[in-house]
C-alpha cells in the first residue's frame, strides 16, 4: 500500500443496503465502489463482518473464519475483493484479536485460551464496570469443558459478552495466526487491529497502582486514577505482535488502534506499518493543541496513522463544528502518512441525536447512521426500514454534491488530487497565534482554527483553498485553510 494511502472507512451496517432489510451488507459496498474510485481513495476499511451476537457490533466474535449472514456469505465477500482490486482498491479487514464473544465455541471447549483469577484485581473495563465478571455470566450458553472454572472469575476488557483471550499460551497464537492466513489468502491486504494495546497484561494479574502522571491521552474518570501500567501494553506485548507480523508476513499493511500518546507507541511501530494517532484526534479544535499533536505524531517518521473521526468517536462536521469541518478535512488529508476518511464526513455528513442509544450501550449509535446517497427519506441507503434513520439527507448527499464544484465532497476529491502531488518532506512553520502551518515538499498548508482573518506568510499561489477567495492579500479567511505552491 501507498505510504500516503488514504482509506475510507466503510461500517457495513450502514453503507448500502442491497436487499431491502435496513441493514447493509457485502453486496452493497460492492455496488457503491464507483465511488470510492470517483473519490480517489486507495483502500477501504470493513468494520467487522464476522459472525456475531452483536453484543457490541461485531467486536464481540464468535467465529473468526466466516461472515455473518445479516452481511451476506464468504461467496460475497470473495466478490467485493476481486472487484476493489480491478478497481485498484485495497481492502483492509477489521481484526478483534484481544477478545472474542462468550458466544465463541473457544470459550466452551478452550477455556484455558482465557485469562481466569480466583478474585478480581482491580482493573476496569473500559466501559466503567469491574474488569471481571464470575462465571458463568448469563449469557453464557454452555458451561466450560474444564473443570473447576465455574467458581472463577474471567477477565474482560470491554463488555461482559467480550472475554479477554490469553496471548502468551501458544495455541491462542496459533488460532489466530491461522484466521490471519485465513483472510489473506482469500485476497484482503491487511488488517486494522483493534484494541491492540490490550492485547497482553500483566502475567501475576497485579492491580493497578496509583497514577502519579498523566497518561497523555484522554481517559474516564475510573481509569484516569489508576497509571494502568498492569491491566494493558504489558513489557513483553512485542512478543506477540511479532506473532500477528509473522502470519501476515511483510507485504500485508497493518495498522494499529493503539491508545497510547505517539511517545508509548514502541514496541507497536516497530510491527506495524502504521499507529492511530489519537492524540490528533483528541485534540480540540485550537492551533496550539493540534501543532502539539502532529509535531508529537511525526516525530516516528511515517508511523502516524492520521484520523479525526470514526464509528466510536463523531463525525468531523459535529465534533468540530460545520464551520471548520472543510478545514479539518484539509489537515486530515494533507498531513504525511496514511489517513483514514469515515464514511460520510466526505458529504459533511453530522451525527445522530445526542443520547441515542437504542442499541449500543455506550451511546454510539449516533456516529454510525447510514450513509445518504440522495435526498430521499432514508439518503437511498434502503428500499426498507432503516435499522438507523437518515440524519439530514436532503441537506447531505452524494447526488447533490457530485457535480457541484464548491461542495464538501467536491473538496474532498480536490484534495485526494492534490495530496498525491505534495512532496515527501514534512515541517511545521512558524505562524501567527491561531494558524497551524507546514511545508510538504515545495508546498505549504495553512489552517486558520480561529474565527478572523490571520496573515500567514505562503509563498506561491494557492492550489486549494477551502472557500474560493479563502486566501488573499496574505490574509486567511476564519475556519478556512489553503494549500500553496
Amino acid at each position: 500500500m501507498r505510504r500516503d494511502a488514504v482509506v475510507y472507512q466503510v461500517y457495513p451496517r450502514s453503507f448500502q443496503d442491497s436487499d431491502g432489510d435496513g441493514i447493509g451488507d457485502i453486496a452493497g459496498v460492492r455496488s457503491r465502489l464507483d465511488h470510492l474510485v470517483w473519490l480517489g481513495v486507495d483502500a477501504l476499511w470493513l468494520s467487522p463482518i464476522y459472525p456475531s451476537p452483536m453484543a457490541d457490533f461485531g467486536y464481540d466474535v464468535s467465529d473468526y473464519k466466516d461472515v455473518d449472514p445479516v452481511f451476506g456469505n464468504l461467496a460475497d465477500f470473495d466478490a467485493l475483493v476481486a472487484d476493489a482490486h480491478a478497481n485498484g482498491l485495497e481492502l483492509l479487514l477489521d481484526l478483534v484479536p484481544c477478545h472474542t464473544s462468550i458466544e465463541h465455541p473457544w470459550f466452551r471447549e478452550h477455556p484455558d485460551w482465557y485469562i481466569w483469577a480466583d478474585r478480581p484485581n482491580n482493573w476496569f473495563s473500559t466501559f466503567g464496570d469491574s474488569a471481571w465478571e464470575k462465571y458463568p455470566y448469563p449469557a453464557q450458553p454452555a458451561e466450560p469443558a474444564a473443570s473447576g472454572q465455574a467458581a472463577r472469575y474471567y477477565l474482560h476488557s470491554f463488555y461482559p459478552e467480550q472475554p479477554d483471550l490469553d496471548w502468551r499460551n501458544p495455541e491462542v497464537i496459533a488460532a489466530m495466526q491461522d484466521v490471519l492466513r485465513f483472510w489473506l489468502e482469500r485476497g484482503a491486504d491487511g488488517y486494522r487491529i483493534d484494541a491492540i494495546d490490550r492485547l497482553l497484561k500483566d502475567p501475576q494479574l497485579r492491580d493497578d497502582p496509583p497514577a502519579t502522571e498523566p497518561f497523555g491521552l484522554p481517559l474516564a474518570e475510573h481509569e484516569s486514577r489508576l497509571a494502568l501500567s498492569h491491566s494493558r501494553n504489558a513489557p513483553d506485548t512485542g512478543d506477540a505482535l511479532r506473532h500477528i507480523r509473522e502470519a501476515c508476513g511483510p507485504d500485508a499493511f497493518l495498522v494499529g488502534e493503539v491508545y497510547l500518546p505517539a511517545a508509548r507507541w514502541q514496541p507497536y511501530s516497530e510491527c506495524f506499518d502504521a499507529v492511530f494517532a489519537f492524540e490528533l484526534l483528541h485534540a480540540p479544535w485550537e492551533a496550539s493543541a493540534l501543532r502539539s499533536a502532529i509535531d508529537a505524531c511525526t516525530r516516528i517518521p511515517g508511523q502516524a496513522a492520521w484520523v479525526m473521526s470514526n464509528h466510536d468517536f463523531g463525525r468531523l462536521a459535529t465534533r468540530f463544528g460545520a464551520e471548520n469541518a472543510r478545514a479539518a478535512a484539509l489537515l486530515l488529508l494533507t498531513l504525511p502518512g496514511p489517513a483514514f476518511l469515515y464514511q460520510g464526513d466526505e458529504i459533511g455528513q453530522r451525527d445522530g441525536p445526542a443520547g441515542e442509544a437504542h442499541f449500543d450501550r455506550a451511546g454510539r449509535d449516533r456516529y454510525r447512521h447510514p450513509m445518504q446517497w440522495d435526498a430521499s427519506p432514508t439518503g437511498g441507503f434502503t428500499t426498507g426500514e432503516p435499522w438507523l434513520p437518515a440524519v439530514d439527507p436532503r441537506e447531505h448527499n452524494v447526488e447533490a454534491q457530485r457535480d457541484e464544484p464548491a461542495s464538501f465532497l467536491s473538496l474532498v476529491r480536490d484534495l485526494l488530487a492534490v495530496r498525491r502531488t505534495l512532496g515527501e518532506g514534512f515541517e511545521l512553520l512558524d505562524a501567527a497565534e491561531g494558524l497551524i502551518a507546514y511545508r510538504r515538499g515545495e508546498q505549504t498548508v495553512a489552517i486558520n482554527t480561529t474565527t478572523e482573518p490571520l496573515p500567514v506568510a505562503l509563498a506561491g499561489e494557492p492550489r486549494l483553498e477551502t472557500a474560493p477567495g479563502a486566501l488573499r492579500d496574505g490574509r486567511l479567511a476564519g475556519h478556512a485553510g489553503a494549500v500553496t505552491s
